[in-house]
């Protein structure tokens, strides 16, 4: 299948961009590189052993975009391109608007005019806002406590209404929870800008010396050990989720929506030290105050993606912790030299 990957350079992208390679596909990315780099694709073109079509461009671009479709008339996209950062977000919501959801409705209008009508799309657990309930699933009220979660909230009800406008829609809605990890090889992985907003790649570059301690945001919930729970998905799982989507689409009637997790929670200090098992020396943390808007506990029922894609996570903790820091020893600045 011809197979446009928007934000295939990315940590999520570069992968899903392998495994799609790996499965057979012939894949095009698309990225801007604003939170990427050009060297993670050259990587997955020398793990996979084929080439990969890449294009540096902007979702937010209609002409572009528009040019493009007519041009390769791909038959699907796997939707990534769009900003990520929780706290960015509440900082910027008007840059998160117009890059995650002005961006996604260009793309939507240009796969319309090019008669390609089979996504799949980058969602969140995000759009869960603090939980009621754990495992949550996908009857749970929906909600969003930040401009980032109400960005992914948003592209969903323009998928949905879409779709529902005109037949022939085929989108997969994949809400996933917490990845981290990077490929087995150590070749590509996680390589944020600037000081990262999520705990794992927080912890491993504090392990390589980049930063000086962990902070344990909160050591006070209702949890077995008083830090926040969340579910980790290894990112090889979560890439392979898109390869069963993107080959299950005709299944998916108009936009459905798919929890991507592994249906079980770790907490902060269970991460840390799996961690240290993995990195083979202590890792300094220091504990600190609640962040606000953290739920105190979110995990995911992962069973619609066993009935629906057939697919299943299949690496633990300690997995994830492993690949992660094998690609932070050996990239201690991550794709820069």
């Amino acid at each position: 299948m011809r197979v446009l990957v928007t934000g295939g350079a990315g940590y999520i992208g570069s992968h899903t961009v392998l495994e799609l390679l790996k499965a057979g596909h012939e894949v095009t990315s698309l990225d801007n590189y604003s939170n990427s780099s050009p060297e993670s694709l050259r990587r997955v073109c020398e793990l996979a052993g084929k080439p990969v079509k890449a294009w540096e461009g902007d979702v937010r671009f209609q002409a572009f975009l528009r040019d493009l479709f007519m041009g390769n008339r791909y038959e699907a996209v796997v939707h990534f391109a769009g900003l990520k950062a929780v706290g960015e977000s509440v900082a910027m919501p008007l840059h998160y608007f117009e890059n995650n959801i002005c961006g996604t409705n260009n793309l939507l209008a240009a796969m319309q005019l090019s008669d390609c009508r089979r996504l799949v799309f980058s969602s969140s657990a995000t759009v869960y806002g603090v939980p009621r309930k754990n495992p949550v699933d996908e009857s749970h009220p929906l909600s969003a406590a930040n401009p980032y979660g109400r960005s992914k909230l948003v592209i969903e009800d323009i998928c949905r209404d879409l779709a529902a406008s005109e037949p022939g829609w085929n989108i997969a809605l994949l809400r996933y929870f917490n990845p981290v990890g990077a490929h087995e090889s150590g070749r590509i992985g996680e390589d944020p800008r600037g000081v990262p907003n999520n705990l794992m790649p927080y912890v491993m570059q504090t392990a390589v010396g980049r930063h000086p301690f962990v902070k344990v945001m909160g050591t006070d919930y209702n949890t077995p050990d008083g830090t926040g729970v969340r579910d980790y998905i290894h990112v090889v799982d979560l890439a392979l989720a898109h390869v069963a989507a993107l080959e299950r689409l005709s299944d998916f009637r108009g936009a459905e929506a798919v929890n991507i997790g592994t249906g079980k929670g770790a907490s902060v200090r269970e991460v840390i030290a799996a961690a240290v098992k993995a990195v083979g020396k202590p890792i300094p943390s220091q504990d600190s105050t609640r962040r606000a808007g953290d739920a105190p506990a979110v995990w995911a029922d992962p069973a619609l993606a066993h009935r629906k894609l057939g697919w299943k996570a299949a690496r633990d903790l300690d997995a994830m912790c492993a690949d992660h820091w094998r690609w932070q020893k050996g990239n201690p600045e991550g794709y820069r030299p």
